[in-house]
């Protein structure tokens, strides 16, 4: 398959059940029709994700406290779209 754009190599990705093409040489994605609804309605349920349960309880006596102890969740965290693509 060769690119739409500057006739280099096309490659396929498959990711969570959709086939991305990408080009090896100018690094265009292609999707195929309804690929990009599914990608934007799975990055919509990725941010829409709960936040984690808070802890059960406080730290013991002596134990280190506040910071970010355990800070889990999506704060600061690329897109979802851009992490399929972080290979």
């Amino acid at each position: 398959m060769q690119c739409p754009k500057c006739r280099g190599n096309m490659r396929t990705y498959e990711r969570n059940g959709v086939h991305i093409e990408q080009c090896d040489n100018c690094r265009g994605i292609f999707l195929d029709y309804g690929e990009l609804e599914t990608l934007t309605q799975m990055e919509s349920r990725f941010h829409a994700a709960p936040p984690p349960p808070p802890p059960a309880a406080g730290p013991a006596w002596g134990a280190p406290h506040g910071g970010h102890y355990g800070h889990h969740g999506h704060h600061g965290q690329r897109s979802w779209v851009g992490m399929l693509f972080s290979t």
